[in-house]
């Protein structure tokens, strides 16, 4: 695991797309696993400036998501269809064809797990999987459990979860309990894994998922296990990481 610091939010924005891009140059048909929430918003907007600046180009791009609100329509604009649409779709050559996310108004669990682990194995795989950490050490929406999921499944999202996603809509009772997330065996099966992380919300769960145990009690431990995890995250984040475990971290000034 490769520990990137960064100076604030927008060093972090601005490291994590230039990943990306050089992913997307050295490999124009990359396929590329997203995210959504506030974490990547600086990613997706440094992003957009590239290709403007006709510095990457996306043309021959696919892209899957890592997970949707189940009962929301693509059109809601909660949806996570509709956040990538408005943060970054849109704003790039990306062929809408070549998105792909799952349909949280697919009432057959089963039957939409299935369709999108198709999708993703007809693409042969994701090249980068771009991720986010939730403050339980979820990824996706893989919450803390008895165990690691391996494929796209159904999960019921945990209170503190739930609770955070609650600032987005109006009133808590709108907010969805349940949502569809690629599995932990799907990243895993990654070429690459980013991470980023953000804020001293985040320096707890990054020591724990760096340096602590691996186990399903925080699922992002288990990137510990990857061949090619690179984290990028900024120094409120890093702070216990520099504190406890410095030699993790590339890049930290020397105090």
């Amino acid at each position: 695991m490769n520990i990137i610091y960064a100076e604030d939010y927008a060093d972090l924005s601005r490291k994590a797309a230039n990943q990306i891009a050089a992913q997307v140059i050295l490999k124009p048909e990359s396929v590329l696993g997203l995210a959504t929430g506030s974490s990547p918003l600086g990613t997706y907007r440094r992003l957009i400036e590239l290709y403007d600046a006709g510095d990457v180009d996306f043309a021959a791009c696919r892209a899957v998501n890592l997970d949707e609100y189940c009962g929301l329509s693509e059109q809601n604009d909660q949806s996570y269809a509709y956040f990538m649409r408005e943060n970054l779709f849109r704003h790039i050559n990306i062929r809408p064809e070549n998105t792909h996310i799952p349909d949280g108004m697919n009432r057959d669990m089963e039957a939409e797990c299935r369709r999108y682990e198709e999708i993703i194995a007809s693409l042969g795989g994701i090249d980068l999987q771009l991720l986010g950490i939730g403050h339980n050490g979820h990824i996706g929406f893989n919450e803390p459990d008895s165990s690691f999921s391996r494929y796209t499944h159904c999960v019921e999202l945990a209170k503190q979860t739930v609770d955070a996603n609650s600032r987005f809509f109006a009133k808590r009772e709108d907010v969805p309990t349940h949502a569809y997330t690629m599995g932990i065996g799907t990243i895993m099966a990654a070429n690459k894994i980013l991470l980023i992380a953000s804020g001293e919300g985040k320096a707890h769960i990054l020591l724990e998922m760096a340096a602590g145990p691996i186990c399903p009690q925080v699922p992002a431990s288990i990137l510990q296990l990857h061949s090619d995890v690179t984290v990028i995250a900024d120094k409120d984040a890093l702070g216990l990481l520099m504190e406890k475990a410095p030699h993790l971290v590339t890049g930290a000034p020397v105090v």
